[in-house]
Formats: structure tokens, C-alpha cells, sequence
């Protein structure tokens, strides 16, 4: 797959990243968001370098990734469960039919 360069900034820091072609506009969101994580981080923290605060956004946009596995995790396992009540109803079902047929 071909890429091209996308230019970012970030903290007033303009950085040039490779990226697959047809993602550029994703990479550019995200950058937003990072973006806006290490403004927030910033104006909260008036002492940290870049690279603590680098380090405090990549904290906390990882603790929202594991939240969100989390919650994606219990949806599944939700699903699954149903699936298999259904499942079990349909065959339940299907058993009492066909005792009614014969």
C-alpha cells in the first residue's frame, strides 16, 4: 500500500508522518484529539516538558482506548448470552413443534 506525507501539528510543532493513502483525514483527526489532549494537559500543568506531557496524553488516550475495550468486551459478552437464549428458545421450540406434529 502506498503512503503519503501528512503534516501535523502538535504543541505548535509542525511534524511531517507517513500515512497510508486514503487515512490521511483519520490521521488529521486524530491529531486533533491529541492535539487537544496536550492543550488541556498543558493549561492544567503549566511545568511539564513536552515530553511528560506527550507522556500524560498517551496515558490518558490509552486509558480511554482500555475503557472502551472494556466496554466493548461486556457488550459481546451481553450478545453472546443473548444469542444463546434465543438460540436455546428457537430449539425449544422446535422440539415442542415437532411433538405436537407426530
Amino acid at each position: 500500500m502506498s503512503t503519503s506525507a501528512v503534516e501535523i501539528t502538535l504543541l505548535g510543532r509542525t511534524y511531517s508522518i507517513a500515512c497510508p493513502k486514503g487515512r490521511e483525514d483519520t490521521l488529521r483527526s486524530v491529531a486533533r484529539e491529541v492535539e487537544t489532549q496536550l492543550t488541556n494537559l498543558k493549561t492544567r500543568t503549566n511545568n511539564l516538558s513536552r515530553e511528560e506531557l506527550a507522556i500524560m496524553a498517551a496515558l490518558n488516550i490509552g486509558n480511554e482506548l482500555f475503557e472502551e475495550k472494556q466496554k466493548n468486551r461486556q457488550y459481546m459478552a451481553q450478545m453472546d448470552e443473548r444469542i444463546s437464549l434465543l438460540q436455546s428458545t428457537l430449539e425449544h421450540s422446535l422440539i415442542e413443534r415437532s411433538h405436537k406434529d407426530d
